[in-house]
């Protein structure tokens, strides 16, 4: 498996767990502040109630960052200390401070929760009633292993047949190392950096160069941005239109050969991800929210396609010789003309026919939530439309 599924908390459940925990503060009289992140400790949703100290912005998002990459609570990690394991003082991401607690959907960790301001034990409690709350989570597409694998082995194996060897290295969409590639001959140097390249692709969502061509071209304050390194060579890999993780690359014979070979990686698992395993075909929310933007086929089969329609503006009217539409509304307005004489007809591809209008038919007036079927070789004609009008199609052959 190259891609899974994975839960993380979304806003309207990082909403939900704040108002249980302010709810608990606030009956005690508790001056707290409660953050709220996401599975890698990036905040997601923070509170502060009336008269909490300002340092405790900070310390709450420590809480929870802990809890949510050890997943554990942030107690754990405290009392080592307080039991004279000072090493884990040093734990890179970790705050030895009781507050932060796990948050978790059918056992699976999907953020933490981190409160701070009062006593630990009174951090704590406010903690676990947010974490006790009903909340919701979104489903979204994660790299594997053997997907991480993949991406950076293909890339590996392109760099020895060029008779280079750099480190390659394959991270998921929160930038975290998954898998790793260093040759006998790569430089040491190139470790840290490829996993720096590759960080910054996945969680700004975009390639590093972006970043290296500002820095170069004349904005500097690029050098500023968060976790990121301005280096080309770090590519994201996306999933049915999400970014599931990056390919970075470092050492090789350029800058531009590093980052060549790192869209070999990251586009060998989008090839490699489009197998469609038992012939289904999955295609998350975010993906087809991307898609209706600008509209386009989701899926396109030798026996049917998907296509996410999006229009604003009537068109011309169609045929479809070997071709069954099924429509399905999603939001907006339009009119159908289905059936009738075609006037100015021609052929645009075999078996596809296009019209200016058409003389007669049946109208049809379409909503959210309606469904039309079109038969293959029936005339139809979309005279009037919302701006935008989108609306599912399964083109099925007939």
């Amino acid at each position: 498996m190259l891609v899974r599924t994975r839960k993380v908390i979304d806003d309207a459940g990082a909403a939900a767990v704040l108002e249980a925990a302010e709810r608990a503060a606030t009956a005690e009289g508790r001056r707290v502040v409660i953050a709220v992140v996401d599975p890698w400790g990036e905040l997601v949703a923070l509170r502060r109630t009336h008269g909490a100290q300002a340092a405790s912005s900070r310390v709450a998002v420590d809480k929870a960052r802990t809890a949510a990459i050890f997943i554990r609570p942030s107690r754990e990690m405290e009392q080592q200390v307080t039991d004279g394991r000072l090493g884990a003082l040093a734990l890179h991401g970790a705050a030895a401070l009781t507050g932060g607690i796990p948050l978790r959907v059918d056992g699976e960790v999907v953020g933490a929760i981190g409160t701070s301001g009062e006593t630990p034990d009174q951090d704590e409690a406010i903690s676990l009633a947010g974490a006790a709350a009903e909340f919701s989570a979104a489903e979204v597409a994660a790299i594997t292993y053997e997907g991480a694998k993949l991406a950076a082995e293909a890339a590996a194996a392109e760099a020895a047949r060029r008779g280079v060897a750099p480190v390659i290295s394959a991270v998921d969409a929160g930038g975290a190392l998954v898998y790793l590639v260093r040759p006998d001959d790569a430089q040491v140097a190139s470790v840290e950096v490829t996993t720096d390249k590759a960080r910054t692709a996945a969680i700004y969502r975009r390639p590093s160069k972006d970043f290296e061509d500002q820095a170069s071209g004349g904005r500097p304050s690029a050098l500023h941005l968060a976790r990121a390194v301005p280096l080309q060579g770090g590519v994201p890999v996306t999933y049915e239109g999400q970014v599931v993780g990056a390919i970075g690359v470092s050492g090789a014979t350029s800058a531009d050969e590093d980052n060549e070979l790192a869209q070999l990686g990251a586009a060998a698992l989008a090839d490699a991800m489009s197998v469609k395993p038992n012939g289904a075909a999955f295609f998350p929310a975010a993906a087809v929210v991307k898609q209706f933007e600008v509209g386009g086929l989701l899926l396109d089969e030798p026996a049917y396609k998907i296509d996410a329609g999006r229009r604003d503006a009537p068109g011309e009217v169609e045929y479809h010789e070997h071709t069954v539409d099924v429509m399905r509304v999603v939001d907006g307005t339009a009119t159908v003309i289905v059936g009738g004489e075609m006037r100015e007809a021609r052929e645009v591809a075999p078996g596809e026919i296009r019209a200016a209008a058409v003389a007669g038919g049946t109208r049809h007036e379409l909503a959210p939530g309606d469904v039309l079927a079109i038969p293959s070789r029936t005339p139809h004609q979309f005279v009037d439309v919302s701006d935008p009008f989108l609306y599912f199609v399964v083109k099925v052959a007939s």
